[in-house]
């Protein structure tokens, strides 16, 4: 199969979202990650079979979807009600339609949104390479206890920003660990041969990006705590910092629990126990200079935390699947697609 644009009035947004498939297939919503857009998820596509009924949006401040600010102090709801609203639109889903929920990065953490504010309405959930349910930088320990009062070392203080610029100027070259080509290479992939013939076309999604205050990276506050920033309200990196996205305790409450798979590679770069993207794990590795050590501000145990959270889940009366791909990084649906499809399917076929 193969995604075609449409453009859907929902929310107050025009949306640009990819649909693929019959119109009563068995429905599938794929939900990007940031720095991406819907075609992201076009490699996955063409593996898939045609009894599926795909619906891909691009999120606010991505790919073709109107640029609208993205308010921080909601975490990843603004994004999670703009994706709720295509659910009745019926020329995406039929009516009352139930879709099998995937999300890849931070579009997993606007899953997880999902299923905690319209539980009925999913039928299971593929978290792919997921940041963990208490958000991104600033939190210790499995149950997410803060190092800082005010997450000093989240959001969009931590972006690089010279990758900011280039974003914005639509830089293709190659020049550089901060172009967004090498980051594509380097970062969301282990590999950067899986990328293959795509190559083009997934850098394209990263530069869809739109950059700025109110989209990505955000606004940052100064902190007296190291490394010396903080948060701000508004932005794509601050909506998933520790202290606007906290949602594990609400998702392991969710009163209809649909089946969660969860679909990782051991190394990936972005989410893992020792990021690269961790403030406090560069810290710890003397990248960034001043760290106070492990009892002041500890790496984050992006991993533990969210098997943590998926252990409760199920004691609470879920179930769960984690999935470990070996030498495998961020994007298993490109990197593995055979194996990740597969999960998708099983997915699909234990509808109720």
């Amino acid at each position: 199969m193969e995604t075609r644009q449409h453009a859907v009035a929902a929310n107050g947004l025009t949306q640009s979202v990819r649909v693929a498939g019959p119109s009563d297939g068995v429905p599938v919503l794929l939900i990007h990650g940031n720095c991406t857009s819907a075609l992201f998820w076009e490699p996955l596509v063409r593996r898939l079979p045609g009894h599926l009924r795909i619906v891909a949006p691009d999120l606010r401040g991505f790919g073709q979807t109107d640029t609208a600010p993205v308010d921080a102090t909601r975490g990843l709801a603004d994004f999670a009600d703009d994706v709720a609203a295509l659910f009745d639109v019926g020329s995406l889903f039929p009516a009352g339609a139930e879709p099998v929920v995937v999300g890849h990065s931070l579009g997993a953490g606007v899953a997880m949104q999902l299923l905690v504010d319209v539980p009925g309405r999913v039928a299971g959930l593929l978290l792919e390479a997921p940041i963990s349910p208490y958000g991104f930088g600033g939190t210790r320990g499995l149950e997410g206890a803060l190092t800082k009062p005010d997450f000093a070392g989240a959001g969009a203080g931590t972006a690089d920003p010279d990758f900011v610029r280039r974003l914005a100027a639509k830089d293709r070259d190659d020049d550089g660990p901060t172009s967004p080509r090498a980051v594509l290479r380097n970062a969301y992939v282990a590999d950067p041969a899986t990328l293959g013939d795509d190559e083009e076309l997934l850098l394209d999604t990263l530069l869809s990006t739109v950059t700025g205050d109110d989209n990505y990276p955000g606004t940052a506050e100064p902190s007296a705590n190291w490394p010396g920033t903080a948060p701000g309200g508004r932005g794509v990196l601050n909506a998933f910092a520790p202290s606007h996205f906290r949602i594990a305790d609400d998702l392991v409450a969710v009163p209809t629990k649909p089946p969660i798979t969860w679909v990782r590679g051991d190394a990936d770069a972005f989410v893992s126990d020792t990021s690269q993207f961790d403030v406090a794990h560069l810290g710890s590795l003397g990248v960034v200079p001043g760290w106070p050590g492990e009892e002041g501000y500890p790496p984050q145990p992006m991993i533990g935390q969210t098997r943590a959270v998926l252990e409760r889940y199920a004691a609470a009366g879920g179930t769960y699947r984690e999935v470990v791909l070996t030498g495998c990084g961020h994007s298993p649906h490109i990197e593995r697609p055979a194996e990740f499809a597969a999960e998708l399917l099983a997915l699909t076929d234990r509808r109720g």
